[in-house]
């Protein structure tokens, strides 16, 4: 007989601002991205750092098990567990539901959880020559990636747009939306206690890549694969630096701490699909997701983050699931923010945390996170806000 988890709650949330590869973050290494993070979930929710239990890392490109590096150099005690997972995209959203299974499963009582990249400071990867008579040549950060040098697996999401019939024009209004929401939520100063800005700038408090475009910025991009092709630079995302972090603590904690507005699991689904179908992949995590709901209300779920690496990715998740546009990415998504690898679902829940907790209107307590990865995987969760009278 399985026993039920125990409840598990996200009670802090913060990440950087995201930098272009060579840009904002161009000299902090993972740990220096990463620390101040920590410090500063465990200040938000007044938990002390010698009662954390376990820090889980999502990152796809330091090598090695970089989660013990930054739990050190976040003044974790040296007893700290210290994990860290690599699923590609998804690692960051991992991390964070494996620290919450681990809680849930009483594990631990308190957890630090997130995803890190530092793409501008991470080791290059050279593969061995099959001969002396090879030259050795650098591998891609991210597997299936058409152009080394370009970094946007476009292939499956070109197939998927054709197959949908998502032309360019509604790829490119799309994004063209993305950063107006995103250019208003900045505005109203929706990103502030969500960004930690590690440096006092302006430049700190903003992702780097949302400049606001103009039609013709956007209409004037050529294709990746003329004359036909519809995704461009500017209706894809590419990598870039940063971190994201949660504070996942027990039942017990949070009552103690005042039961505190957070974030509860209700379910979490992952699905593969076959890797020339990847940009399909988050729809049929979210079609596995609302099947394991058990009569939910779909209509109660007002806000998705989804970590988008085109448009046409985006369109066919709405597509796909029957839902209002206007639900997906209401603050701009990686069309606009950029795709920190690794980092990039652990993103997804800070940004949800910021919907449903931080600022709160009444209007939903409901909100999902979904991520394809390389590969074709997608992963999806489901959270409530909790927590408010």
């Amino acid at each position: 007989m399985t026993a039920k988890p125990l409840p598990a709650y996200v009670i802090a949330a913060r990440r950087t601002a995201l930098g272009r590869v060579g840009g904002l973050h161009r000299s902090r290494r993972l740990e220096e991205l990463s620390a101040p993070l920590v410090s500063a979930v465990l200040r938000d929710a007044k938990v002390d750092a010698g009662r954390v239990d376990e820090l889980i890392l999502g990152n796809t490109t330091a090598g090695g098990n970089p989660a013990r590096l930054v739990a050190l150099a976040a003044g974790l005690p040296e007893t700290v567990s210290a994990l860290t997972v690599d699923r590609q995209c998804g690692s960051g959203l991992d991390a964070i539901l494996l620290a919450i299974g681990h809680v849930g499963a009483g594990d631990c009582e308190i957890a630090v959880a997130g995803g890190a990249e530092s793409v501008s400071t991470a080791p290059w990867r050279i593969a061995k020559p099959r001969s002396l008579y090879q030259t050795p040549h650098f591998i891609s950060l991210e597997p299936a990636v058409t152009d080394p040098f370009d970094g946007v697996p476009f292939e499956a999401a070109e197939a998927l747009a054709l197959r949908l019939g998502i032309g360019r024009g509604r790829q490119d209004a799309w994004v063209l939306k993305s950063h107006a929401r995103a250019e208003k939520a900045r505005e109203d100063r929706r990103f502030v206690g969500e960004i930690l800005p590690l440096r006092s700038t302006a430049d700190e408090a903003r992702d780097q890549s949302a400049v606001d475009p103009t039609p013709g910025d956007v209409e004037r991009e050529r294709p990746f694969a003329p004359p036909t092709g519809t995704l461009t630079p500017a209706n894809t995302s590419t990598p870039h630096d940063g971190a994201a972090f949660v504070l996942v603590v027990s039942e017990a904690v949070w009552s103690e701490l005042g039961r505190p507005p957070a974030l509860r699991l209700i379910a979490s689904a992952t699905q593969g699909v076959g890797a020339e179908d990847e940009a399909a992949a988050p729809a049929a995590a979210m079609k596995k997701l609302y099947g394991r709901l058990n009569g939910f209300d779909r209509s109660a779920i007002r806000t998705i983050e989804i970590g988008e690496t085109s448009a046409a990715q985006a369109l066919a998740l709405a597509e796909a699931m029957e839902l209002d546009a206007d639900s997906l990415n209401p603050a701009g998504g990686g069309v606009v923010r950029g795709h920190p690898l690794g980092a990039t679902g652990a993103v997804l829940v800070v940004r949800l945390f910021t919907d449903l907790v931080r600022e709160h209107d009444g209007s939903s307590r409901y909100g999902a996170v979904v991520q394809g990865t390389f590969g074709g995987l997608g992963i999806a969760a489901l959270f409530e806000a909790v927590g408010r009278n």
